[in-house]
């Protein structure tokens, strides 16, 4: 293991941090409050937009000032938060303060996070002006919060902090995905949001529980350096020597990660999670909060690699939904859907990496899909925003040659060949295949690579059917029937005003080709085409710290930032997971690698994944392209008999939610139900019984105490009959 932040911890001690970190969530934090007051205040203009863009940039400045002056690992303490002891012996004593770990990790996640924040910001000033006033406040409010959440979590120096971050940002997913509260769907895919994560939230907070039990202690540097000693005993292949108990944390760890980063079987809440505005798929579901997950295993790492079982897991149920998400992501027809499924997909990759022991190839991968997913998704917004919310990739077609387009079609370009790992000068690639080539050269992990290989086909398919379908050949368009179509009467105005120039380009030519003369797509204004171009600059640059290092497997700055963090290792020198192995290592000996083919395996991914990602492009430009004259048909349509009924099946998510429901939803809802009647009748019914009974009893014996002499004097006449007839029948 490398000697970076493993080294300090170890130690058992800690440099002490900048105090400006603090500064990065408590900006957020601020422009929540801000926000807030403007709902107060009803303040109806973009107010709490600009307010909201320049905290976070604020943000985004002081986290490029910590990231190069942090070296190692340095805690920055805000205040004392929880504190207590009930003795002076080990375990008896807890603290969870309000501080913050920072290390190579911390920095590269709050980059991406503040830096995509701030520009998701920008361009949601003017994909939300239509909601201006109350609507326009709420968005910004939870935006700001969600990112104060989110720095929590990631900058968290103990697992109470990080789980405090963890439940905000699941809070924060709610309320953005439930934004537009009065459409049906929308609220039933921010419950079941909610109810999915909080299965994983059991089990990370089961997971934090067993970390004190065991370690007596939440805080990472106190648990990295009780975890060293099992780390060398698994690198002298004595895995016996770690207790049961330390090997099932990492366990429930995983499966809390599992449920926020939307992996098998928990994976079903992040496709409909595209319920909520486009800005809020670009940040929470493509590059931050989905991303928690990955994360936590990497900040964990030195807990995971003393897992037997947990490492495997993690890597099989990575491939696996990553192949699962690709194959339905290839039978939508939504293309923000389609993206939603690729996130889930690609986070699978992540996951994979981590697995098969490449925390490098994972962290570069979360660097680079933060940004071309982003990009992807706010191009996917830009269509849906011009277009009257349109996302059928059938019912468009030519959108990139529009006049008002052409930044739109370049960045959906650059993030989709991004996205396929397009050869040498993506980003996406690099990072892509430094997890594939680890994959392959892990000897126990050879149906992992595979797995993931046909799933880089696939996504290269998928993702090109939509470019293919929606942004390039004959011009065609109809626009869409949801949120924006119904404010269409209302937000005329504007829309003539800022866009008269687009419907007098438009007004014969594509009317004549969907024959609705009454509709024109406005493309984009400042904001959003600002955003898209520093994205796929961003995408471009990304590049360039991650290549020309003297090895695939070691990805350039991000390496670095890796080695100098809880997640450093070295898959080439350090034997601990010898579970992966082909044979137990003896102590000191190299973990044994195989080849593709007789080929190093990393060089070789670099012409194979490469190659395969051009296959795949070149089928959906065969079937979604050549040839087609309308945005309705295509080439693929006449092909889908021959797949059966698996098309059928993909498109309808391998009926993975009606299997849910059947299994689990419907016997709960009889369950609920039956204890309901239980409840209304058995329970409530005793107890009703028993407040009865006295009232009964007061009510049949009320009438003897009337008051009336009479009543009385017959009541004892009546009283001494009875005994005269009972002392009657007893002596006869």
């Amino acid at each position: 293991m490398h000697d970076g932040a493993a080294g300090v911890t170890a130690a058992g001690a800690a440099a002490s941090g900048p105090w400006y970190a603090m500064l990065i969530p408590i900006l957020p934090l601020a422009g929540f409050v801000l926000c807030a007051l403007c709902a107060v205040f009803r303040v109806r203009s973009k107010l709490p937009a600009w307010i909201t863009v320049g905290l976070l940039a604020a943000s985004f400045a002081v986290t490029a000032a910590m990231y190069s002056t942090v070296q190692g690992t340095q805690i920055t303490t805000v205040f004392q938060w929880i504190t207590w002891s009930w003795g002076s012996g080990p375990g008896q004593s807890f603290t969870a303060n309000f501080a913050f770990y920072l290390d190579g990790l911390t920095c590269l996640w709050m980059l991406f996070v503040t830096g995509l924040a701030t520009l998701i910001a920008l361009y949601a000033s003017e994909y939300m002006s239509h909601e201006a006033g109350a609507g326009y406040c709420r968005f910004f409010a939870a935006f700001c919060l969600f990112v104060f959440s989110m720095a929590c979590l990631v900058m968290a120096d103990n697992l109470v902090l990080l789980y405090l971050g963890w439940e905000g940002v699941g809070l924060c997913s709610y309320l953005l995905i439930g934004y537009f509260y009065k459409k049906p769907s929308a609220v039933a895919a921010a419950k079941k949001a909610f109810i999915v994560n909080r299965i994983g939230d059991l089990f990370l907070a089961l997971g934090i529980m067993l970390c004190f039990v065991h370690f007596g202690t939440v805080e990472y540097k106190e648990m990295f350096a009780q975890a060293a000693v099992y780390t060398k005993a698994v690198s002298a292949g004595e895995i016996e020597k770690v207790p049961l108990v330390a090997q099932l944390i990492a366990v429930l760890l995983m499966i809390g990660a599992f449920g926020k980063s939307a992996q098998l079987p928990l994976y079903v809440w992040l496709p409909d999670a595209m319920e909520g505005p486009t800005p809020v798929s670009a940040l929470i579901h493509a590059a931050t909060m989905v991303t928690a997950g990955v994360f936590l295993i990497a900040r964990t790492y030195p807990l995971f690699l003393i897992s037997e079982y947990a490492m495997p897991t993690v890597a099989w149920v990575g491939a696996l939904t990553a192949l699962l998400a690709a194959t339905i992501g290839m039978a939508q027809f939504d293309i923000k859907r389609i993206m939603a499924y690729s996130t889930v997909s690609q986070l699978g990759y992540m996951f994979a990496g981590l697995g098969v022991l490449t925390s490098v190839g994972a962290a570069a991968h979360v660097f680079t899909h933060a940004v071309f997913k982003a990009m992807l998704f706010l191009a996917c917004g830009a269509v849906m925003h011009g277009f009257a919310g349109q996302l059928d990739l059938r019912k468009l077609s030519g959108v990139g040659s529009m006049p008002g387009w052409r930044i739109v079609n370049v960045a959906m370009l650059v993030g989709s060949l991004n996205l396929i790992g397009f050869p040498v000068i993506t980003a996406g690639y690099w990072s892509k295949d430094t997890i594939l080539g680890e994959a392959f050269a892990n000897p126990s992990m050879q149906g992992v690579a595979w797995i993931l290989l046909l799933t880089a086909g696939l996504t290269a398919y998928y993702t090109f059917r939509v470019y293919f379908r929606v942004f390039v050949g004959p011009q065609s368009y109809e626009p869409g029937e949801e949120l924006h179509a119904q404010h269409d009467d209302k937000h005329q105005g504007h829309a003539d005003h800022g866009h008269a120039h687009d419907q007098h380009a438009h007004g014969e030519k594509s009317g004549a080709s969907h024959g609705t003369h009454d509709f024109h797509p406005h493309p984009p204004g400042w904001a959003i085409n600002t955003v898209l171009v520093i994205l796929t600059i961003a995408a471009f640059a990304a590049f360039w710290p991650i290549k020309g290092t003297s090895h695939p497997s070691h990805l350039g700055y991000i390496g670095q930032m890796m080695d100098a963090s809880s997640a450093a290792y070295d898959p080439h020198h350090d034997a601990a997971m010898y579970q992966f192995a082909a044979h137990k290592p003896a102590p000191g000996e190299p973990r044994s690698h195989a080849t593709f083919f007789g080929f190093d395996a990393h060089k070789a991914m670099m012409w194979v994944s490469g190659f395969v990602a051009l296959i795949g492009m070149a089928i959906a430009y065969f079937l979604h392209y050549a040839g087609r004259t309308s945005a309705t048909h295509s080439r693929a349509d006449s092909w889908l008999p021959a797949a059966g009924p698996l098309a059928n099946w993909a498109k309808h998510k391998w009926y993975v939610d009606e299997f849910y429901d059947f299994l689990i939803r419907k016997p709960l809802l009889v369950l609920a139900h039956l204890f309901h009647i239980i409840d209304q009748y058995l329970v409530d019914g005793i107890v009703d019984a028993l407040g009865w009974l006295p009232k009964g009893i007061g009510r049949l014996i009320r009438p003897s105490q009337s008051g009336e002499l009479h009543g009385y004097a017959f009541g004892m006449a009546g009283g001494l009959a009875v005994i005269l007839l009972i002392v009657f029948l007893v002596t006869n």
